[in-house]
C-alpha cells in the first residue's frame, strides 16, 4: 500500500542516516469529485477539484506542527525544492519558494491564486473558466451562456453550496475580485482563448444512462451503448 511504501521510504533514509536533513514532500496532483456538484471528474475551479493535501518534512529546516496558511500552489513546489537544495530559481520559473513561510518566517506573498482552465474537445462538458481564490473568497466566471458565473467565501462554506454571486450584499466583493480576475488576466497575455488542436480519443463518446440519479441527456449524437 502507499503508507507501506512510505514507511519503507523514510526508514531507509533513517538507515542511510540522512533522514533529518532530507526533505520528504507527500502530496496529491489534483482532487476529484464524486458527485459533488452533481459533477465527476477533476478539471474545475471548486475545491474538491482543485485543492489537495500536501505534508512536508524535514526536521533540520521546518518544526513539526507548522502549518502554512498562505495561498500555495503547485508552481511553488519547484522553487521550494531547489531554495532546499540552495540552488536559485531559474527567472523563467513560475512560483515561489514557500519554505520560508515553512519555516516560521514571514515574507510578502500573494493574496490570491489565478486558476484558467480551456476547453478542450475531448473533454467538452467542461467549460472554460477563469478563478480567483482567496484565503476567504473564491470567485469563478465562466465562458459560456448556459452557466452562471460563483462566489463563494470558503471560510463559513468550505463546501461550496452557497452562491453569493447575485447577494447584494457581496456586490463589492464580487466587482472587485472580478476587476482583478481581468487585470492579472490581461498582465499574462490570457484574454485570447486559445484553440488547441484534438488530441486522444476524439469522439467524445458517452456510456447511455443506466441507473441512479437521473440528469440532463447529452445530444443523441454522441451517446453509445459501449465505449470502444
Amino acid at each position: 500500500s502507499v503508507d507501506d511504501s512510505i514507511g519503507a521510504v523514510m526508514d531507509q533514509l533513517k538507515k542511510m542516516g540522512v533522514h533529518d536533513q532530507t526533505l520528504v514532500i507527500y502530496m496529491g496532483d489534483n482532487g476529484y469529485m464524486f458527485g459533488e456538484h452533481g459533477l465527476i471528474d477533476k478539471r474545475v475551479a471548486y475545491e474538491t477539484s482543485s485543492r489537495v493535501p500536501m505534508l512536508m518534512q524535514c526536521p533540520d529546516l521546518i518544526k513539526g506542527g507548522t502549518v502554512v496558511k498562505e495561498v500555495v500552489a503547485n508552481i511553488d513546489i519547484a522553487p521550494t525544492i531547489m531554495e532546499a537544495m540552495g540552488l536559485a530559481k531559474p527567472a523563467h520559473m513560475d512560483g515561489k519558494s514557500f519554505l520560508p513561510l515553512a519555516r516560521g518566517r514571514e515574507i510578502p506573498w500573494r493574496d490570491y491564486f489565478l486558476y484558467v482552465y480551456y476547453w478542450e474537445q475531448n473533454y467538452p462538458q467542461t467549460p472554460t473558466h477563469f478563478s480567483l481564490r482567496g484565503d476567504q473568497y473564491k470567485y469563478i466566471t465562466y465562458y459560456g451562456l448556459w452557466d452562471t458565473d460563483e462566489l463563494f467565501d470558503i471560510k463559513a462554506d468550505p463546501m461550496e453550496e452557497k452562491n453569493l454571486i447575485h447577494d447584494p450584499q457581496f456586490a463589492e466583493q464580487k466587482t472587485a475580485m472580478q476587476n482583478r480576475l481581468y487585470n492579472m488576466m490581461e498582465e499574462l497575455g490570457g484574454l485570447e482563448i486559445p484553440m488547441n488542436r484534438p488530441r486522444g480519443r476524439q469522439r467524445n463518446l458517452r456510456l447511455r444512462p443506466r441507473d441512479g440519479v437521473k440528469a440532463a441527456d447529452f445530444p443523441g449524437a454522441i451517446i453509445a451503448d459501449e465505449l470502444p
